[in-house]
């Protein structure tokens, strides 16, 4: 073979290495891409499974963590601190009515109108309230103090909380002496409580009269007699809440035949609400004849009574409670940030055994008390106008004269002890709590209508009081509806506003047979001291009617609460188990003072 044919094959061989090491080249190149692609599918594919349920998993959780706060979270139209800061007020406009604005839109969402308008009803008086009448005179079989009082027997209370609480002690205290046929000793006074009162029992009440307007019931000493010289020692114990008559003789008749002479410690709401109808009369004697404020109290009381009857033919009377105690116990949350919840929060510590507050679970179950402007907005709906003269009858308000101003420009004339009496003339009053107290007591009792804020003590013993003595306008608000009617205010023409208030409130305005014979507190609904002038057909007739008493679910709503349940239902902290009515309990079950109890009604 010739060089030049050598050369030419090996050229030829040559190129089929070039092209196939570019062909080798190129598929290498190709499956570099094929693989690269692979691994990236199956990376995609892993992030897809792994990665993608992760975020969509912490994504689920900060939709439910928003909603959660969003439900949860006070709503900041309720809070009276809120209103303020946002300069919600109200002014007066053209077309003679209130407005409620916000800086934020200058247009009236919620127009409230100067006059009450027409709400079908008489304001000053409650239907059918000539048919009832209180009566608790004695039956002709009960027996007298001298015919069972054992002379051996002495029954001492020490008696808690404020004037209101302490009134209701002292009222079944002298049920629960004629129960044991015990002499009752006149009651000490609390002058320990929160209100450092020192008055003592005849500062406050009339003694003379107290002992000598039960004399045919219960034998009442002012002291304990002294035995060989020396002044008797009492026996100290505590009974349970809600004791009833056969709890009593079990409890405490042994311990008086071997000391005789017991002090029951801490005396409040001590007595059950179901007694048969002789001892509940006794219960209406002494509290709505026997126990009489002082000649001094009286005559000042009947005074400021007076001046308010001259600045119009009619008034109203306003427990409104919003001191800080009032608010630190309820524990609700008014919208005034961290300050607020310290400074109630320091008050709230008083009550020991108090468990920590829901503020929006206490609100929703009517527990929170309105605040000022709320309750002024209430009665503008029930149909009373602002020329309408407003007794308040209230301690030291908490956020001061820029919480009450909505409620003076809803009611502009608007009055207190403070601004009926001279400094001089309140002089001795002003120093003692109770004093006070007494004096607000009388202007509420007298009032045209009675407004409470509140379902605290004075509120109970008013709402029974009135109810006794002719059923007298009582209004209560139906807290537990009202409250989110108050949030959704602004959605919602004023008209609407004041018919929703109205429906809200048909079996909270103090009219007869609102409560349930046996329902509540007695002190609060004496149905056994309450008597009908028709028969007994018509009495039915009327309490069948549609007339707007209270449903089942308003008449309970304020019955929850364990200090409310009868004796039966009691549990004995001390052994941790319910005690059967009427079982015999050994001294080691007995209530000592220095054991931890819950407060449920708060002292006023």
């Amino acid at each position: 073979m010739s060089p030049a044919m050598k050369k030419k094959k090996r050229d030829a061989n040559n190129g089929h290495r070039c092209v196939y090491i570019n062909d080798v080249i190129t598929a290498a190149a190709i499956g570099g891409v094929v693989f690269r692609t692979s691994i990236l599918r199956r990376y995609l594919r892993r992030l897809r499974h792994h990665v993608f349920p992760l975020i969509c998993a912490v994504s689920g959780c900060l939709l439910i963590f928003l909603a959660a706060f969003s439900l949860l979270a006070p709503s900041p139209v309720l809070h009276f601190h809120n209103h303020l800061s946002l300069l919600r007020h109200l002014s007066s406009v053209d077309n003679g009515g209130d407005e409620v604005r916000d800086n934020s839109d200058e247009t009236a969402t919620f127009r409230v109108p100067e006059s009450g308008g027409s709400s079908g009803r008489d304001l000053w008086s409650t239907r059918n309230s000539e048919l009832f009448f209180g009566c608790s005179n004695a039956a002709d079989n009960f027996a007298t103090a001298d015919a069972k009082t054992h002379s051996n027997r002495y029954l001492l209370i020490a008696t808690s909380g404020g004037l209101n609480q302490q009134r209701t002690g002292i009222t079944d205290a002298v049920v629960a002496a004629y129960i044991l046929n015990a002499t009752l000793v006149v009651p000490k006074l609390d002058q320990k409580s929160y209100w450092k009162d020192s008055s003592n029992f005849d500062e406050i009440f009339d003694v003379d009269w107290f002992i000598s307007s039960l004399s045919k019931d219960v034998k009442i000493i002012k002291q304990l007699p002294t035995k060989g010289g020396k002044p008797m020692s009492p026996y100290t114990m505590r009974v349970p809440r809600k004791c009833n008559a056969k709890c009593y003789q079990n409890r405490l008749v042994p311990v008086l035949n071997k000391k005789h002479a017991v002090q029951l410690t801490k005396f409040d709401y001590r007595l059950s609400n179901k007694l048969d109808s002789n001892l509940q009369k006794l219960r209406c004697r002494a509290n709505y004849q026997a126990l009489k404020f002082t000649d001094t109290i009286r005559k000042m009381g009947k005074k400021l009574v007076e001046r308010m009857s001259m600045k119009n033919k009619h008034f109203i009377a306003l427990h409104l409670r919003f001191e800080p105690d009032m608010l630190a116990f309820s524990g609700c949350d008014y919208g005034g940030g961290e300050k607020e919840r310290k400074e109630l929060g320091k008050l709230r510590k008083r009550w020991k055994t108090l468990h920590a507050s829901n503020p929006d679970k206490v609100r929703r179950h009517g527990r929170c008390p309105l605040t000022p402007e709320e309750v002024g907005l209430m009665l503008r709906a029930l149909g009373f106008g602002r020329d309408v003269h407003l007794y308040v009858a209230s301690g030291d308000v908490y956020g001061g004269e820029e919480t009450l101003a909505p409620l003076k420009t809803l009611f502009p004339n608007f009055h207190t002890k403070e601004t009926l009496l001279s400094k001089e003339e309140l002089a001795p009053f002003s120093s003692f709590s109770s004093r006070m107290a007494a004096l607000d007591f009388i202007v509420c009792d007298e009032s045209d209508v009675f407004v409470t804020n509140n379902n605290g003590n004075m509120a109970k013993m008013l709402a029974g009081r009135r109810r006794y003595f002719g059923h007298k306008p009582t209004i209560r608000p139906n807290a537990k509806k009202l409250s989110q009617l108050f949030i959704n205010r602004n959605n919602m023409t004023w008209e609407e506003f004041a018919s929703r208030i109205r429906t809200d409130q048909i079996g909270f305005l103090g009219e007869p047979n609102e409560v349930k014979p046996g329902r509540g507190v007695f002190h609060e609904n004496p149905a056994a001291c309450i008597c009908s002038t028709s028969d007994t057909k018509a009495k039915e007739d009327y309490m069948n009617k549609d007339s707007g008493y209270a449903t089942d679910e308003q008449v309970t709503e304020d019955e929850q609460d364990w200090s409310e349940m009868d004796y039966a239902e009691i549990t004995n902290q001390s052994i941790g188990k319910v005690l059967p009515s009427g079982s015999v309990s050994g001294p080691s079950v007995l209530l000592k003072s220095d054991q931890p109890e819950f407060e449920e009604f708060f002292s006023d």
